[in-house]
């Protein structure tokens, strides 16, 4: 692993030979039981070390979720860093879509501790991962170092606005989104700024600039595209790409844990103009969260014979005809009723239901509460969706659809 005397503590003992062994000691340790294994250890090793090894742990522990096991227990990991990495699989759909375009190198601004710095290197491609933070900077290091990267990946801990990019093909850059006081939500208060993001992107052929997917649609530059991108059904970002397709393109991106080879799916907008709204039909589709960030409904509509809208203002699409959508999953409806709870409750108990799933769009009611009134009991199973159709509240009753 090299000198570790130069780098910040507690990175340079949980780098030694003793942290290395230590850690690998608590790769799957308990933390209920980490005041008794505490003890134990600080008779072995100095309690600084058995502190920072303990809290690596469970940082790894953490990090299984976006990097799998076999990363993770290998990488290392500051709080922030966990909680803001890319999840490796979106990493790696972003990556891919870099090299299709032929970049072989890119600067990584506001690296993190290096989640898409780690998919640019796989991807083959040559990477600067800057971040100001000394700790941060010195993770991403040793993370490429414990995944055989270090070729690939060049570290600078430097102020971003410092680093010139004109010897890269591209740039990436992840704002920081988070303040003292949480999440930020207005792009200008981004660390850096949307607006020097912007700028730092339009100086080299090819960008990417991952944002928050809440971004209104008219702060979209023309001259760049947006995608959306969900992951097992969550939507996880947001990201503006300069230099690769039409400017102003919008779509949406779902990807899925199903094994290595799963291909992403992608939805691109057409320009379409607003569904009709109709009558609940037989069939009830509800839109990937990033179909509906994108607002692609109206494609996700045009799929389907005379799919429209249930209500103009809520993102559910209704049609007579059951047709497989990889951007939408569909419902079968058995009843479609006013809001009244008295009703829905004896409604319930009448078919048997005990095991129930609420969906709400549009509603003041929130699913747990509902649950707790209706107190479902029985053998069926039955989803309920509490939204407004045509304007008026409404529940409707449905099971996922048979294809």
């Amino acid at each position: 692993m090299g000198q570790v005397n130069d780098l910040p503590e507690p990175l340079a003992a949980l780098l030694s030979d003793e942290g290395r062994d230590l850690l690998a000691a608590l790769r799957d340790h308990d933390p209920s039981q980490e005041l008794a294994l505490a003890t134990r250890l600080r008779r072995d090793h100095p309690a600084a070390l058995v502190s920072a090894a303990l809290g690596q742990a469970r940082l790894r522990q953490r990090a299984v979720a976006k990097f799998g096991a076999e990363d993770a227990y290998r990488m290392y990991f500051t709080a922030n860093g966990v909680e803001q990495a890319t999840r490796a699989p979106v990493a790696a759909y972003r990556a891919a879509r870099f090299a299709a375009l032929g970049v072989r190198s890119v600067a990584d601004l506001c690296s993190g501790i290096g989640g898409d710095a780690i998919a640019l290197a796989r991807a083959g491609i040559r990477v600067l991962a800057v971040d100001r933070d000394p700790l941060t900077a010195a993770t991403v290091r040793a993370n490429a170092a414990a995944l055989g990267l270090t070729d690939l990946v060049e570290v600078r801990c430097a102020d971003v606005a410092e680093v010139d990019t004109a010897g890269y093909d591209a740039v990436f850059v992840d704002p920081a989104r988070r303040g003292g006081r949480g999440r930020v939500f207005d792009p200008e208060a981004y660390s850096p700024p949307l607006s020097w993001a912007l700028d730092a992107a339009r100086r080299r052929p090819h960008a990417a600039l991952k944002i928050a997917p809440g971004i209104p649609h008219e702060l979209v530059p023309a001259d760049f595209s947006a995608e959306w991108i969900s992951y097992e059904g969550d939507v996880k970002e947001a990201v503006l790409w300069f230099g690769a397709g039409a400017g102003g393109a919008v779509s949406a991106t779902l990807l899925s844990g199903a094994g290595a080879g799963a291909e992403p799916c992608t939805l691109v907008g057409r320009g379409l103009p607003d569904p009709a709204v109709r009558p609940v039909g037989r069939y009830l589709y509800e839109p990937d969260g990033a179909v509906i960030r994108a607002h692609l409904v109206a494609e996700v509509a045009a799929e389907l014979p005379g799919g429209g809208l249930v209500d103009e203002t809520i993102a559910y699409v209704t049609a007579d005809g059951l047709r497989e959508l990889p951007y939408a999953t569909a419902y079968e409806i058995t009843d479609v009723l006013p809001f009244n709870l008295k009703k829905l409750k004896a409604l319930l108990r009448e078919r048997g239901v005990g095991v129930l799933t609420v969906k709400k769009r549009g509603s003041a009611v929130e699913p747990e509460e509902l649950r707790r009134k209706v107190k479902p009991q029985g053998p069926n199973a039955a989803t309920v969706f509490l939204t407004r159709v045509a304007g008026a509240p409404t529940v409707l009753i449905g099971r996922p659809a048979q294809l």
